[in-house]
């Protein structure tokens, strides 16, 4: 495989973002119809894939002290920007809640989800005002412009599916994602370093700020080592939960995501940042084992998909437990037994919506990862006469991620109907 396109997808999938990436996705696509529209809207409809619309209900958006889609929606509309994607409402500050807040109480505005759509990852948005009308589609991706329409007029369409997108890329296998973190020049791996620094902020304002659930503070605070020792394993517990509190709280607090979640950016990162820190690992070393972590994920997000049934953070965490071994000294081998470790664990877990919660499925994400780790340096591992694990380490990662996209869809359907039941 070409380094060049390696290089490509790192840049593409592993992008700043504010807030959970589902809300601000609709914020999003609201922010680009209005602009279309050019002005703002008297009415909005948004309708929404079943697995978009579960990650946008529970989760806290930034500086508003609010959750779910309304507010994210009204932020979108009335001061969102479009060129700053996943970063479309930075500029939210107490005035502009209030204006949003206004917003909501003048403007019709409908939620729908669309159980039609084929797609996992769906927002389409009809507004008007003044017998003007535009509708936007962002699909496949958070940031992936479908459709937009003026009025009448059709501006720009991809008729392409997200699998056939997809298809169109070049696919990874763990053996190449390895050789590209192993001898790729390190100047092409300096753009870890920012992210680097802008997850592990994010875990430190969680420690200064109440945020979620304080999963990273209560394991940060000395009052609690009592109980959970001032180790490196603590101390990846709480940075990685940390940052996930920031998140899923509503901190305005920026992380560097991976293939559009900043959960999944922040376990593929803080993880193998702490255990650097910790072990005194060269800079060199723990640039390559970022990159490591990260193109892991986005290998294993090309078949499973942006949405799923299986929890994207969790399973983000086989990146990490890849990182982790290469800083513990393990060659390709102890990688490869280090991921068989991990789909042997973690497998089913489910995603039940972005919610403060995600918090805890991180922390058993990331603690699995360093399991896996130690346990393949010692040349234990899973094989295939235990499940779904197969000799070939690729097959394992298919295998699960089969179960993901396509084994667990009913299990998807019925988490929805279980949130929308509490909700009635």
């Amino acid at each position: 495989m070409n380094y060049t396109t390696i290089e490509h997808l790192i840049h593409q999938e592993v992008v700043p973002a504010i807030g959970c990436t589902e809300p601000i996705a609709v914020a999003l696509c609201v922010a680009k119809a209005k602009e279309t529209l050019g002005s703002l809207p008297e009415a909005i409809e948004v309708r929404l894939s079943p697995n978009l619309f579960k990650n946008a209900m529970g989760v806290g958006i930034p500086n508003t002290g609010m959750t779910g889609l309304p507010i994210a929606i009204a932020l979108g509309a009335t001061i969102g920007k479009s060129e700053l994607l996943l970063e479309v409402i930075r500029d939210t500050t107490p005035a502009a809640v209030e204006q949003a807040k206004h917003f909501l109480t003048k403007t019709d505005m409908h939620i729908l989800v669309d159980h039609e759509t084929q797609e996992m990852l769906y927002i389409q948005v009809t507004v008007t005002a003044a017998n003007h009308r535009a509708k936007v589609v962002i699909s496949g991706s958070h940031t992936h412009f479908a459709f937009i329409q003026s009025d009448d007029k059709v501006i720009y369409e991809d008729k392409q599916s997200s699998e056939e997108i997809n298809k169109e890329e070049e696919q990874l296998t763990l053996k190449t994602v390895w050789e590209y973190a192993t001898t790729v020049s390190l100047d092409k791996l300096s753009f870890f370093d920012e992210v680097a620094r802008t997850n592990m902020a994010a875990a430190d304002l969680s420690f200064i700020k109440d945020s979620g659930h304080g999963v990273g503070k209560m394991l940060h605070d000395q009052a609690n080592h009592c109980i959970f020792g001032n180790t490196t394993f603590t101390k990846i517990l709480a940075y990685t939960s940390g940052a996930c509190d920031a998140r899923m709280g509503g901190q305005m607090v920026k992380v560097m995501s991976n293939s559009g979640s900043g959960n999944q950016g922040i376990v593929a990162t803080n993880p193998v940042v702490v255990y650097a820190q910790e072990n005194n690992i060269d800079h060199e070393t723990l640039l390559r084992a970022l990159a490591l972590s990260h193109l892991t994920v986005i290998y294993i997000k090309q078949t499973l998909g942006r949405l799923s049934a299986l929890c994207g953070c969790v399973v983000a965490s086989i990146g990490s437990c890849c990182g982790l071994t290469m800083l513990m000294g393990g060659g390709y081998d102890e990688i490869t037994y280090a991921v068989k470790n991990m789909v042997a664990n973690i497998t089913g877990m489910i995603c039940d919506g972005a919610k403060p919660g995600c918090a805890l499925k991180v922390t058993s994400g990331v603690g699995t990862a360093v399991l896996s780790s130690a346990l393949a340096m010692d040349h234990r591992h899973s094989n295939s006469l235990e499940g779904i694990v197969d000799d070939d380490v690729d097959q394992s990662i298919h295998n699960l991620t089969a179960l993901g996209k396509d084994a667990m869809r009913e299990t998807d359907r019925m988490i929805l109907d279980m949130m929308m039941k509490k909700r009635s």
